[in-house]
C-alpha cells in the first residue's frame, strides 16, 4: 500500500472536529476511522514533529532539537530502515494556502511516490497571530476548512490509491500571561509555554519565581534539555495578555487527532 501521512502543525481535537464536520457536509462518501495519540512533551513543533518523522524519541536527534530543517531527512531514514528506497519517499511542508494539486503537482510525481509526508502549518500560523482567544482560532479555522483545500488535498491522494492519515505535533491552549522571565540569555528556548535550560540548577533558579510552572522530568529528550512547563491556563508572556499557545502539558496541547480518511460505498 502507497501511504500519506498529512501532519498538521498545532490542531487541537476539538479543532480537528470542526474541521471534520466542515468535509463531511461537502463530501458526504468521505469517511473518518477517528482515533487519538499523544504529542511529546514538552509539545514544541521541533521536539513533537521531529519525533513523527522519526519514529524516534527525541533524544535520537540532540542536534536538530531547536529545529525542523531534519525532518525530510529523518523522514527518508525511516523509510529506508523499512526497506524503501529514498527515491521511493517524499517530503513537503508548508502546504496549506493556494491549490493541493498545483502544491503537490509541482513538488513530485505521485504515481512514483510510495509513502509521502507533508506539513500542513496552517492552524499554527492562525494560532501565532490570533488576539481573539480560542473562538477566533475557531472561527479562523471554520473559514479556512470552507476553502476546499484538504478536501482537494485527500481527494487527490485518495484518486492516486494512498492510504491517507491526519495527525498533527501538538494542539493548542487558550491561556493568560503570568510574568515574562527576565533570564533572556540563559534559557536556550523561550516559549510563550515552556521554557528549556540546559541544567537542571539554571532552571530551579527561574522556578522559585514562577510558582505556577513546573520542572518537567526530560523523558525521552536530548541530555541538557531541562523544560520548564507553564501549569493550568498561564504562560509565560505580559501579564494579563490573553494568547492561544502550546508548548505546556495540558490535555489539548498533548493529545492530538489520528485519522484514516476512507471512501464510503454509500
Amino acid at each position: 500500500a502507497k501511504i500519506a501521512l498529512l501532519v498538521f502543525d498545532g490542531l487541537a481535537v476539538d479543532q480537528w472536529v470542526q474541521i471534520r464536520e466542515a468535509l463531511a457536509k461537502r463530501a458526504p462518501k468521505l469517511g473518518f476511522e477517528e482515533s487519538a495519540c499523544f504529542a511529546w512533551i514538552p509539545t514544541l513543533t521541533s521536539v513533537s514533529r521531529q519525533s513523527i518523522f522519526s519514529g524516534k524519541p527525541p533524544l535520537y536527534f540532540p542536534s536538530s532539537i531547536n529545529s525542523t530543517n531534519s525532518e525530510e531527512k529523518l523522514w527518508k531514514q525511516f523509510w529506508e530502515g523499512h526497506g524503501l528506497s529514498r527515491f521511493d519517499v517524499a517530503y513537503l511542508r508548508g502546504l496549506g494556502m493556494g491549490e493541493a494539486a498545483e502544491d503537490i503537482g509541482a513538488a513530485f510525481n505521485l504515481s512514483k511516490t510510495r509513502v509521502l509526508g507533508v506539513v500542513v502549518d496552517t492552524p499554527d500560523r492562525i494560532m501565532h497571530g490570533m488576539e481573539l482567544g480560542a473562538s477566533g482560532m475557531h472561527a479562523q479555522l471554520s473559514l479556512w476548512a470552507t476553502k476546499k483545500y484538504l478536501l482537494d488535498l485527500v481527494n487527490l491522494l485518495l484518486n492516486h490509491r494512498f492510504e491517507v492519515w491526519l495527525t498533527a505535533d501538538h494542539g493548542n491552549i487558550e491561556c493568560i500571561g503570568r510574568g515574562r522571565p527576565s533570564e533572556e540569555s540563559v534559557a536556550e528556548l523561550k516559549g510563550e509555554r515552556v521554557r528549556v535550560y540546559p541544567t537542571p540548577e539554571l532552571r530551579a533558579q527561574v522556578a522559585g519565581a514562577f510558582p505556577f510552572a513546573h520542572e518537567w522530568q526530560p523523558v525521552g529528550l536530548p541530555t541538557g534539555y531541562f523544560p520548564l512547563v507553564a501549569g493550568g491556563r498561564d504562560a509565560f508572556v505580559n501579564l494579563g495578555d490573553a494568547i492561544v499557545g502550546h508548548g505546556g502539558v495540558a490535555i489539548e496541547e498533548v493529545i492530538v487527532p489520528l485519522v484514516k480518511f476512507e471512501r464510503r460505498a454509500r
